[in-house]
């Protein structure tokens, strides 16, 4: 479902919500911090129990994290790492006497983990009559999301007596009011970063890289792997100083004079960018319901897909511009075989820059 052209009547902001053991593998080929589908599938999920009462729709979700503990440890004091693993109890009977017979224990699942600090902001349609029903929508979605799982992580309520409380914030009609209650929720924000959506980057890297491999081919992969890595890049320093009266060297090595003196330098990438599982494609046809033995919903047309990536970047609050640069939305393109997660912050970076916001 698209959610394009949604425009809130409110933010409800859920501020430093701590996940215990959340996901760390998001996809087949990377780890780390969780997917935005999981961060949308938890707001699909909460306003699903809060519509029954509250009759809101939430159309999108601001993620912005404020800590980041990944279970890993370095095993015999090498360089890898390596995802702290957890043995499993046997829970029937008869497996329990064959371990205890054999004297082997249960095998272990390999699974990555990880604890998070994050605050979430969610655009919410529909009004308020009461200022107290406001407050009272907000409290009833955090407690309800303290109740559910985030990225397979259980929700644990912020620590302290003076622990930011969950707030619904209207959102005004006016575009200049607007921006000035932005600025004033991305002050809120802070300390922390906010993931948004580059791939206007990745474009501007694979054509550098197709310019650069001399007609050899090259794939978006190819310019995702060279953005996520540390490329090392020789950089030749200048001569030494001559002395006076000497004649000048040359920079070409000759025989009777060694070749230029290298430096390896790392390069300069455009920011914190991290490569981001942000859906799915499709590899098959779009079965029609029934066809397709032993799935989850048979009432629902099914079919194959593999995971979607792109780059992603971290940003202080305070660097964005309006709203939308912030929220994430669910896309889906049946006809194309797309299922993604979109965010506009590179479609409205160009605009951003020219019209600041008032007071920043």
């Amino acid at each position: 479902m698209t959610k394009q052209a949604f425009k809130p009547s409110g933010l409800l902001v859920l501020p430093h919500l701590r996940v215990q053991n959340a996901n760390a593998i998001s996809s087949p080929l990377t780890w780390g911090f969780p997917s935005p589908t999981a961060f949308l599938g938890f707001v699909h999920a909460l306003e699903r129990r809060l519509s029954e009462q509250f009759g809101q729709e939430f159309g999108g979700v601001g993620i912005i994290c404020h800590g980041f503990e990944a279970q890993t440890f370095k095993p015999n004091r090498r360089q890898h790492l390596v995802f702290a693993q957890s043995r499993n109890p046997v829970y029937l009977k008869k497996d329990a006497a064959k371990f205890i017979a054999e004297g082997t224990p249960p095998a272990i699942i390999e699974e990555g983990r990880a604890h998070l600090e994050v605050s979430l902001v969610i655009a919410v349609r529909g009004g308020f009559e009461e200022a107290r029903e406001e407050q009272d929508f907000a409290d009833a979605a955090y407690q309800t999301a303290l109740g559910m799982r985030l990225a397979g992580g259980s929700v644990l309520p912020t620590l302290g007596h003076r622990a930011p409380k969950p707030q619904w914030l209207p959102w005004p009609a006016v575009v200049a009011d607007q921006r000035s209650a932005f600025a004033r929720l991305r002050r809120r924000l802070l300390p922390g970063f906010a993931l948004v959506h580059r791939p206007d980057l990745l474009a501007e890297r694979l054509e550098r890289l197709k310019a650069e491999s001399a007609g050899a081919a090259v794939s978006v992969l190819d310019a995702l792997l060279d953005l996520s890595r540390l490329n090392h890049l020789p950089a030749t320093l200048p001569p030494e100083p001559q002395v006076e009266g000497e004649p000048q060297a040359e920079l070409a090595a000759t025989p009777d004079q060694p070749p230029p003196k290298v430096e390896w330098q790392v390069e300069k990438r455009p920011g914190w960018l991290v490569p981001l599982p942000i859906g799915y494609a499709g590899i098959s046809p779009l079965y029609p319901p029934g066809i397709v033995e032993n799935v989850r919903d048979g009432a629902t047309p099914f079919r194959f897909v593999e995971s979607l990536y792109s780059l992603g970047q971290w940003i202080g609050p305070h660097r964005l511009m309006e709203l939308q640069q912030l929220l994430w939305h669910t896309e889906a393109d049946p006809d194309a075989g797309l299922y993604h997660c979109v965010n506009r912050y590179s479609d409205t970076l160009a605009a951003s820059e020219l019209d600041p916001i008032p007071g920043a």
